[in-house]
């Protein structure tokens, strides 16, 4: 006999149904009606083309001047993290675009876009189960939500386990984000194809195609970012260049999405264990569990894919994040109509200063 609390961890929980008009369903028809009276597409345009242009070709000169025309050490060290901004800013608003179908209007743009991370090491099939169906509908839920999940290194939230060493995680929590990449192009992934889940929730069945683009991808990034490498420059250039290369951008990427989920503000919510719901509606979940930063910064806006705007992308996955700041007043006056609270950090540094304070509280087993 399975327990009961064991058979509700392993299904999906519910978001509570609110009498209408709900406030996702006045969202959603104020930001159409937007659309409508702009008369523009919610997808992308030029302006995103053009950026990811820039990001594509920079990222191949840089790649093919590290390998075919190697600068003096210094030189290439300054290039590796140039190659891994690039690396994190093609993930952030080409691939993720992509991935959401909100780069183009066209679905093969869209594919196209999204395979960019295949060809970067990472796995588009496995990006979406954990990111588009898992973390965008249960966010920061433990125990389903598996972007929470980084144990027993670093606990992320009060209903996780707490080890003696999470004492100083707001200390080495540089180094277990600088690591993200590496895990996920050479551990990650691989977990999740062999034992078909993220976490405990079973990934969907993959056709042939998934698993021949899984395996072609993973076979051509070892050859372009390890073995032809290797041969132009040595095995020791190789490996300062590749760890900083992989460091860098693992940095990057980890504290981007951290800033927007794991700070003080936002909430953590626990499933109800005797019906399996949470107590609000989905949207409401989204903007508790959700933070924006930076939103006046345009550079940060610019680099990011928008991604500081996460309130507006997880209300609005399907729009690209060029309209974020557009759409960004209507989704406030909405709350504020609804008394629903929107947290906002003015700064990258204050969101920042915001998770360490956030790693500091988790530090002890228990905190008020």
């Amino acid at each position: 006999c399975v327990p009961k609390s064991k058979v509700i961890r392993m299904s999906f929980p519910k978001f509570a149904a609110p009498p209408p008009p709900s406030f996702h369903a006045v969202l959603k028809n104020r930001i159409n009606e937007y659309f409508e009276k702009k008369g523009v597409r919610s997808t992308g345009n030029f302006h995103l083309y053009s950026k990811a242009l820039f990001l594509a070709v920079g990222f191949i000169a840089l790649y093919v001047h590290l390998v075919f025309f190697t600068p003096a050490p210094v030189w290439a060290i300054v290039e590796c993290v140039l190659l891994s901004l690039f690396t994190a800013a093609i993930g952030f608003n080409i691939m993720h675009d992509g991935a959401h179908g909100s780069f183009s209007s066209k679905t093969w743009v869209n594919t196209i876009a999204a395979s960019a991370f295949n060809f970067l090491g990472a796995n588009t099939f496995m990006w979406k189960m954990k990111h588009n169906v898992i973390h965008h509908a249960y966010t920061n839920i433990d125990g389903v939500d598996d972007d929470l999940d980084a144990k027993p290194f670093l606990r992320l939230c009060e209903t996780q386990k707490h080890y003696s060493f999470h004492r100083y995680q707001h200390l080495y929590f540089w180094l277990a984000y600088s690591l993200l990449y590496l895990f996920w192009i050479f551990f990650s992934d691989y977990k999740k194809y062999f034992t078909g889940k993220v976490g405990d929730i079973p990934l969907k069945k993959m056709k042939i195609s998934d698993h021949l683009t899984f395996w072609g991808f993973k076979l051509f990034h070892i050859f372009m970012f390890v073995a032809l490498p290797i041969v132009m420059v040595g095995l020791q250039w190789w490996a300062i260049g590749f760890l900083v290369y992989t460091m860098v951008a693992g940095f990057v990427l980890s504290i981007v999405f951290q800033l927007a989920h794991t700070v003080e503000h936002t909430h953590f919510p626990v499933v109800n264990p005797d019906t399996n719901k949470i107590d609000d509606e989905w949207a409401i979940h989204q903007l508790k569990t959700t933070a924006n930063f930076a939103t006046s910064n345009r550079l940060a806006s610019w680099f990011m894919g928008g991604l500081n705007f996460q309130v507006e992308h997880h209300l609005f996955p399907k729009i690209s994040h060029i309209h974020y700041p557009q759409i960004n007043s209507i989704i406030k006056s909405t709350c504020r109509e609804f008394n629903v609270d929107y947290i906002e950090y003015p700064k990258v540094r204050t969101a920042f200063k915001s998770h360490v304070a956030y790693l500091k509280e988790l530090r002890v087993p228990d905190h008020s």
